[in-house]
C-alpha cells in the first residue's frame, strides 16, 4: 500500500488546510471544493487527510458500513443484530470522472431480479464512501447525470438504485471533497452550492517556501516510509486535537450576536437560500472548536464568511469567485456588540494558525468589487465604449464587449454520440427511450418490453411451468435513448484594422459574449481563433472553460491587415486536431468577419479555397458579416456559400438572429 505524503508536512496553503480539518472536526459544515492552478497540491492534502481522520465502529460485515450504535433499518445487508462491531479507519473513496453509473451508485442484477425475484445488489462507490470521504478530482469534468446522482444523494443522505421497479435504498452520507482547474470550466451551479466550503489555492511566489516545498517532495519520493515516520509525531498531535475538537463540539454555543452577524453578512452579499447562514453557522462552531473555545467569536464569523460565501454569490458565469473584505468587516463591526456574546473579536487567542492550527488569517485572496458584485476581467458592460488603458503602442486597444443578449438553442444537424450536454441530438445512456437494442457489455437500462417479447416464444421450450417468466440472458434488452451532446462551437474572429472600429467591435464582442453564455448552459467546449496583420493565431485552443475564452475575447487588439485565409486554415487545423482527440464531438464553426482578405497574392481567392475545406467535411458553420457603410460588397454573403453556411449582418445579431439563422442551415441542409 502506497504511504500518503503527510498532511503536516503540505507547505503553505493554510486556508485549504484548515477548510479540510474544519471539514473532519463537523462533516455537517459540507464539504470542501478546491479551486486552483495545477501543481498546488490540491490532491496531495485532500488523500492525506484520510489519514486524520478518526476511526469508526462498523457493523461487523455491513458492505454499508453502518453504525453499530444506531444501524439503517433500511440496510441491504440487514437487519443487524445487536453487539458485533469493528472498527476500521475512515475510507476516502475516490470517484474517477469517467466512472459508470453503476461504478457510483451500484448495480443491480436484473435478470436475477425478473426471473427469482431476488435483489442481488453490488454496492457502488456512495456505498463505500458512508461515513468517510467521497473526493472527486476534477469535479467540473464530471458528467451531468453522475452530478445529478451526487446532488440526489448529498441532499438525501441516501443512494437509490431502482431498476425497472425494483429499488434498493442504502445510507449514503459523506464528505464531499472535490478539486478543479476553472480553466478547464466551471461546475453547475445546484452541485458548487453543495459544497460548504470552497477555496482557491496558487503556488507561492516566494523562493524560500518553493525551495521547502521541493526538498520536502525530493525526500518523500526517496523514501516515503521514511519521511512519513519522521512527521509522525505531527500527525498524531493533529489526530488529536481533531478528537477533542469534535468532543468539544456539542458545547460551544452560538449566541444571538454571532447568528445575527452571519445572517446580517449573508444578506449584505445576496448570497441565494438560506444554505450559506446554515454553512456559516456551523462552520462558525467548528472554528470555536478547533481553537479550544465554547464560544464563537466575531473572528469565527469572519473566517466563516471567507470560505463559505465567495462561491454562492456569483451572480453571472463569468464572475471571479471572491468577497470583498473591507465591505465584510463593516458588516461584523455594524453588527458588533448585538446579543450576548459581544462579537467583537477581542479574545486573546488569536485562532489557529500554522499545521497544528492552519487559518487564523483571512480566505482566499479575492478581487475586490464595489456593491458587493465579483469582479472579473470578462464581466461585460453596457453600451459599446470604453477602452481599457496599457495597450500596445502599435496596436488599438481592445474594446469592451456590449450588453451580451439571450439567445436561441444553436444546434448541429443529425443524431450523435458525443458527450452528454445540452445543445444537439445524440445517442445517449439518458433521455427519452427510442428502441432497444442487445446490450453489449452490462445491462445497465432495461427495456422490459423488448426483454419480454424476445422471451415469451421461448417459454415452453423451456419447461416453464409456473407464474413466472423464465429468462435467459440472450432475451435481456437494452433501452436505446436520445439525449443530448456537448459540441464544440469555435469562433473565428477577424482582429484586423477593418474591424477596428470600436462600435462595430464592441457589437461583434458583445454577440460572441452572448454565445459563450449559452455554451456555459450547454457544456460546450469553445475554442476561440484570431486573425490580424500577417498571421493568424489559436487565442485559447479548445476547452471547456468559457469563462477563459470570455478573458481573452475581452483583452483582443485590432489592428493591421486581414489574412482570412490564414484564420480559416488555422481553424480547420483545430479542428482536425480535436477530431483526434475526441472524434465524437461534432462542431459548429461561427466566423465573425467582414469578409474582406488583404495580403499576399488572390487573398480572396485563397480564402475560397480554404472555405470549401469546410464545405467538404460537413462542418455546420455560420458567418457573421460586419460589413458596415452605405456600399456593401458581399464578400460575407460569398464566404458563406463557400463554408456550406449562411451569413447574417451585424445588425441581425440581436435576440434571436443567429441562432435563428444556424436553425435555417440546419434546415437548408436537411433539405438538400
Amino acid at each position: 500500500m502506497t504511504t500518503p505524503f503527510p498532511f503536516t508536512a503540505v507547505v503553505g496553503q493554510d486556508d485549504l488546510r484548515l477548510a479540510l480539518l474544519l471539514n473532519a472536526v463537523s462533516p455537517a459544515v459540507g464539504g470542501v471544493l478546491v479551486r486552483g492552478e495545477k501543481g498546488t497540491a490540491k490532491s496531495t492534502a485532500v488523500r492525506a487527510l484520510s489519514a486524520l481522520m478518526p476511526e469508526l465502529d462498523v457493523v461487523s460485515g455491513c458492505r454499508f458500513s453502518c453504525d453499530p450504535g444506531s444501524p439503517d433499518p433500511a440496510c441491504p445487508d440487514g437487519p443487524h443484530e445487536p453487539g458485533a462491531f469493528e472498527t476500521r479507519p475512515a475510507r476516502m473513496v475516490e470517484l474517477p470522472v469517467g466512472a459508470s453509473e453503476d461504478r457510483l451508485v451500484g448495480a443491480l442484477d436484473i435478470e436475477r431480479a425478473l426471473a427469482e425475484g431476488v435483489k442481488a445488489f453490488e454496492p457502488g462507490l456512495l456505498a463505500d464512501a458512508h461515513r468517510g470521504i467521497l473526493y472527486v478530482d476534477e469535479v467540473n469534468l464530471l458528467h451531468d447525470h453522475l452530478v445529478d446522482l451526487l446532488l440526489d444523494a448529498a441532499a438525501m443522505g441516501a443512494s437509490y438504485v431502482e431498476r425497472e421497479g425494483v429499488s434498493v435504498r442504502h445510507a449514503s452520507k459523506f464528505l464531499l471533497v472535490g478539486t478543479m482547474n476553472p480553466e478547464e470550466g466551471e461546475l453547475r451551479p445546484q452541485l458548487l452550492d453543495r459544497f460548504g466550503l470552497t477555496v482557491e489555492v496558487a503556488a507561492s511566489r516566494e523562493p524560500d517556501q518553493r525551495v521547502e516545498v521541493v526538498r520536502r517532495r525530493l525526500a518523500y519520493d526517496d523514501d516515503p516510509a521514511g519521511f512519513a515516520a519522521r512527521w509522525a509525531g505531527e500527525e498524531a498531535a493533529v489526530r488529536q486535537r481533531i478528537v477533542a475538537a469534535r468532543e468539544l463540539l456539542p458545547r460551544v454555543r452560538l449566541g444571538d450576536g454571532a447568528l445575527r452577524q452571519i445572517a446580517a453578512t449573508c444578506a449584505a452579499f445576496e448570497v441565494d437560500g438560506m444554505r450559506a447562514d446554515i454553512v456559516m453557522a456551523r462552520t462558525a462552531t467548528a472554528l470555536a472548536a478547533w481553537a479550544g473555545r465554547t464560544d464563537v467569536l466575531a473572528e469565527d464569523v469572519r473566517q466563516a464568511a471567507l470560505l463559505a460565501l465567495p462561491h454562492r454569490r456569483r451572480r453571472n458565469p463569468f464572475d471571479a469567485p471572491g468577497l470583498d473584505e473591507d465591505r465584510l468587516d463593516e458588516t461584523l463591526e455594524q453588527f458588533s456588540g448585538e446579543g450576548d456574546d459581544g462579537g467583537d473579536g477581542g479574545d486573546d487567542d488569536p485562532g489557529p494558525d500554522g499545521p497544528d492550527g492552519p487559518g487564523g488569517g483571512g480566505g482566499p485572496a479575492p478581487d475586490s468589487a464595489p456593491d458587493g458584485d465579483g469582479g472579473s476581467a470578462a464581466r461585460p458592460e453596457a453600451g459599446e465604449g470604453g477602452q481599457p488603458q496599457g495597450s500596445g503602442s502599435r496596436e488599438q486597444a481592445p474594446t469592451r464587449a456590449a450588453q451580451p443578449f439571450r439567445t436561441r438553442v444553436l444546434s448541429v444537424p443529425g443524431v450523435g454520440e458525443g458527450a452528454a450536454g445540452r445543445r444537439s441530438r445524440a445517442r445517449t445512456e439518458h433521455g427519452r427511450t427510442t428502441g432497444a437494442r442487445r446490450p453489449r457489455g452490462a445491462l445497465t437500462k432495461l427495456h422490459l418490453a423488448a426483454t419480454v417479447l424476445a422471451a415469451a416464444p421461448h417459454q415452453r421450450a423451456r419447461g416453464r411451468s409456473g407464474p413466472g417468466l423464465v429468462v435467459r440472458r440472450d432475451d435481456l434488452r437494452q433501452a436505446a435513448r436520445e439525449g443530448r451532446e456537448g459540441n464544440l462551437v469555435l469562433f473565428v474572429v477577424d482582429a484586423s484594422g477593418s474591424m477596428a472600429a470600436r462600435q462595430r467591435m464592441g457589437a461583434v464582442k458583445g454577440a460572441v459574449l452572448s454565445l459563450l453564455l449559452d455554451a456555459y448552459q450547454r457544456r460546450d467546449k469553445v475554442g476561440l481563433v484570431t486573425f490580424r496583420g500577417a498571421s493568424a493565431e489559436v487565442a485559447l485552443p479548445p476547452t471547456s472553460s468559457v469563462d477563459a475564452a470570455a478573458a481573452r475575447l475581452e483583452s483582443l487588439p485590432t489592428g493591421g491587415r486581414t489574412p482570412l485565409a490564414a484564420g480559416l486554415l488555422r481553424a480547420h487545423e483545430v479542428l482536425r486536431v480535436e477530431r483526434l482527440r475526441d472524434p465524437a464531438r461534432r462542431a459548429l464553426v461561427v466566423v465573425v468577419t467582414d469578409g474582406r482578405a488583404t495580403g499576399g497574392p488572390e487573398p480572396v481567392a485563397l480564402a475560397g479555397r480554404a472555405a470549401r475545406l469546410f464545405a467538404a467535411d460537413g462542418v455546420a458553420s455560420v458567418v457573421v458579416d460586419c460589413e458596415a457603410g452605405p456600399v456593401r460588397l458581399g464578400l460575407a454573403g460569398r464566404l458563406a456559400g463557400e463554408l456550406g453556411g449562411t451569413a447574417v449582418t451585424l445588425q441581425e445579431l440581436r435576440a434571436d438572429s443567429i441562432t435563428g439563422l444556424v436553425r435555417e442551415v440546419q434546415g437548408d441542409r436537411r433539405a438538400a
